[in-house]
């Protein structure tokens, strides 16, 4: 599974004009303009069409365009479906989807819109039935991505609470990242809601971090950066790195086959963690280079 740069993908509200033009110039790897929850019933159409726009102005060539439109069964399901079909963007991202049929008919009507094979589809798994079968969820096309855990929605469908560690939900965001995993999708962590709280925000993204997750959802630009450095590789993990691909081609070289680096004995799963690593960096340059 080559790589792709989804360390931060922030949420932009699709009313706000403002959040809209200042995102341009935002280090976030994917933009998410969002039609769904940040927008009101009676600004949907209004929303939806300064969305069509700003997607269309070609400003965000830095970051992953996505836009989440409202879920199957909504009055505006349908005319945001057809209005993302025909935008330059990289991906539609659809709430509450919970089986894998659904997965096959949202792709369906993308081929009948003549979307380009370029929009590609992400789904959020946010409910206790999505968890359930989200390996089913995340094999069913390959057109599908990526698939975003709705932690909020979540938690409240659990009846559980919001606390430090997540305990009520490491089960389900395990499974989301084995079930992405088993798919080679990608995967993202959900939002933390508190964004006066830097602390909790950095806790909450290295727990997301060491269970495998490429990133994380946010909710505002002051979360970019830390979001950017938590799953990112640090300089111990790239020094590691870039020990083993050396090692591994001097050994190949010499027609060795026992490696160790550091005493440590290395397998061909190493390397190509390694390898990942090292082009993750390679991605993280030359994003930060534009």
């Amino acid at each position: 599974m080559a790589p792709t740069l989804r360390r931060s993908a922030l949420y932009l509200p699709g009313n706000n004009a403002r959040a809209l033009q200042k995102a341009a110039s935002l280090p976030a790897d994917v933009l998410i303009f969002d039609l769904e929850d940040a927008v009101g019933p009676d600004a949907k159409a209004d929303s939806r069409a300064r969305v069509c726009e700003a997607v269309s102005s070609g400003d965000y060539r830095s970051a992953e365009v996505v836009v989440r439109i409202n879920g199957e069964g909504t009055p505006w399901h349908d005319d945001d479906l057809v209005a993302v079909a025909g935008l330059p963007a990289h991906g539609v991202l659809v709430p509450k989807v919970e089986r894998a049929e659904q997965v096959l008919a949202l792709v369906n009507e993308l081929e009948r819109l003549d979307a380009p094979p370029s929009l590609r589809l992400w789904v959020m798994v946010e409910t206790p039935g999505s968890i359930l079968r989200v390996g089913e969820i995340a094999s069913a096309s390959d057109r599908l991505a990526v698939l975003v855990v709705g932690t909020n929605d979540l938690v409240n469908e659990l009846h559980a609470l919001h606390v430090p560690g997540r305990a009520p939900v490491a089960a389900a965001l395990s499974w989301a990242v084995l079930g992405a995993r088993s798919a080679g999708k990608g995967v993202l962590d959900g939002v933390f809601n508190d964004i006066t709280d830097a602390a909790g925000f950095r806790a909450e993204a290295r727990h997301g971090r060491e269970l495998g997750f490429d990133g994380k959802t946010l909710i505002h630009p002051s979360q970019i950066a830390p979001a950017n450095e938590m799953f990112g590789p640090s300089a111990e993990e790239l020094t590691q790195a870039r020990a083993i691909v050396t090692a591994y081609e001097q050994a190949e070289a010499a027609g060795k086959s026992v490696i160790t680096v550091d005493g440590r004995m290395i397998e061909m799963l190493h390397v190509r963690d390694a390898r990942r690593i090292l082009a993750l960096a390679g991605l993280i340059a030359a994003r930060d280079s534009r």
